[in-house]
């Protein structure tokens, strides 16, 4: 493996879903100004996801659409079947 192309700034981090809520702590180098109060009672930089593991179709086995910018109906609305 190559030396020096790997960050040395690895620290604690939340990653919070929004679109269920559920978070987790990960070591990260990702920058983040927003902080949150965890479990342990310290504070830590989050880092907000619209889709983890716990949300995404395929690791939940649901067929659930996410869809936050509506490009499944401005799909539909161009290209859908019409009557």
């Amino acid at each position: 493996m190559k030396q020096g192309i790997h960050p040395e700034s690895y620290r604690f981090v939340v990653f919070k879903d929004m679109s269920n809520g559920t978070s987790f702590l990960s070591r990260s180098t990702a920058p983040s100004r927003e902080t949150i109060k965890w479990e342990d009672g310290n504070e830590y930089p989050v880092i907000k996801l619209e889709i983890s593991n716990t949300s995404h179709p395929f690791y939940t086995g649901k067929n659930v659409l996410v869809d936050t910018a509506g490009r499944i109906d401005k799909f539909n609305k161009r290209y859908g079947k019409t009557k």
